[in-house]
């Protein structure tokens, strides 16, 4: 028995105040995300750490995620796919075979028999991480960071059902390279529920006719520009989507998906004016980087992140 019950109450109601301090800074910090994300600020460039840290960790691993959240990125990306038993977990590829030390694809798998493979990091080498099911990278970043959801028009509904079940509907965006009338067809009403961003690739002539038509029936959060070459015209001139309260998201992940404007160009040759500051000039107010930490370091230095 205790018996010193001043001492108790004085240590759950430091507790209390502690868990509630904890919540009300989470809370703080997705409405500051949200807020950045649906009425983007001119200054602000957000960070989506692409596939995690995956050059500190396994690609798509909790640890991965972990490590992105803590260097402070706005959003994390993961590749939805699906188990036997109808769990979905984070997947880039097709199959196992790349990234772990199984064979096949994941729906040959139930959940359980999933966990028993090992994730292999960035050199092959195989580590003591396992596939991480898309609900427990939910719950990481419950109240943390966003979430870009990949990979996921197959599983648009599953998806929900997680994101309903882990209160963080509100955290996730939603995108696919689909017209408005395919994304409406498949899905009806569930695509009026969603944060959903559009995938367009400026090579295709009828791009911009594809942004105009979401513009006009629905209210896309932002799109995602592709582009191999930087001819586009959007490119020269998108401020008819910034005009809609919707930002521009480019890769700058490797060369085909810019123009040439890449992350490796940044970090390796040391040249942020025509990467980095260039995607930025041309529009982009969310930027998908392979460098997470360098591109953070960038944009503090140029007062365009926090």
């Amino acid at each position: 028995m205790i018996k010193n019950t001043p001492i108790l109450k004085s240590i759950l109601f430091l507790l209390l105040i502690l868990g509630f301090n904890h919540s009300f800074a989470q809370t703080q910090k997705i409405n500051q995300l949200l807020k950045q994300l649906h009425h983007p600020a001119d200054n602000y460039v957000m960070v989506a750490a692409h596939r995690g840290d995956w050059r500190n960790a396994p690609e798509n691993s909790l640890q991965a995620y972990q490590n992105a959240i803590a260097m402070g990125v706005d959003i994390i990306e993961v590749d939805l796919n699906i188990t036997k038993d109808g769990v979905v977990v984070i997947m880039h590829d097709g199959t196992i075979n790349r990234t772990t030390n199984g064979t096949g694809q994941p729906s040959d798998y139930t959940l359980e028999e999933l966990k028993k493979f090992r994730l292999r990091n960035g050199l092959g080498i195989l580590t003591d991480h396992t596939i991480a099911t898309f609900k427990e990278v939910m719950l990481l970043a419950k109240g943390k960071v966003l979430v870009n959801l990949d990979k996921s028009y197959p599983y648009y509904t599953q998806a929900l059902h997680v994101l309903k079940e882990t209160n963080t509907l509100n955290q996730a965006i939603f995108k696919a390279d689909v017209k408005y009338s395919d994304l409406k067809q498949r899905y009806g009403l569930l695509a009026d529920s969603i944060t959903y961003m559009p995938v367009v690739n400026l090579q295709n002539p009828g791009a911009k006719g594809v942004i105009k038509t979401y513009q006009d029936s629905m209210h896309p959060v932002a799109f995602e520009l592709i582009f191999s070459s930087d001819t586009s015209a959007i490119l020269k001139d998108n401020k008819f989507i910034r005009q809609k309260g919707q930002s521009v998201w480019i890769n700058s992940l490797w060369a085909s998906l810019n123009g040439g404007h890449y992350d490796d160009m940044a970090v390796e040759q040391h040249n942020t004016k025509d990467s980095w500051h260039w995607l930025i000039a041309h529009g982009a107010n969310i930027l998908q980087t392979d460098r997470p930490k360098e591109m953070l370091q960038y944009l503090r230095s140029k007062k365009l992140h926090n």
